[in-house]
This record gives C-alpha cells, sequence and structure tokens, in this order.
C-alpha cells in the first residue's frame, strides 16, 4: 500500500501531466519496491519514480 504522501505526490505529479496535455500510459505500484511508476508523455519519453517518503525521480529520454 502506498504511504499517504506518496500518494499526494502521485496525485499532483498525474494532475501536472494532465494539466500540460501529457498522456499517460502507465501508472503502477510496485509492492516489492514500494515505488510508485508513472510513464507518460507523447512517445512515452517521461518516466517517473514516486518514493516512499514522497521524492521524485523524473527523466526524460529524448533520444527517441
Amino acid at each position: 500500500m502506498p504511504t499517504a504522501t506518496q500518494m499526494l505526490t502521485a496525485i499532483a505529479t498525474l494532475q501536472s501531466l494532465s494539466n500540460f496535455y501529457r498522456p499517460i500510459f502507465l501508472f503502477r505500484y510496485d509492492e516489492k519496491r514500494k515505488h510508485i511508476f508513472i510513464i507518460a508523455g507523447e512517445q512515452e519519453t517521461i518516466e517517473i519514480t514516486i518514493f516512499a517518503n514522497g521524492n521524485r525521480r523524473i527523466i526524460i529520454n529524448e533520444d527517441i
């Protein structure tokens, strides 16, 4: 189960992606690692990992 901080960060992140009209392709909670993982962007170039403490790691791969 995601932490409360993690859930709030996920909601804010998903809202931001939506506000900028970025499609969201994958939203998954990894129970083993306790991370939320999001893939978004027109060509699935945005990868976001949300850790249990609410911190985010954002990777934008423009090499596609």
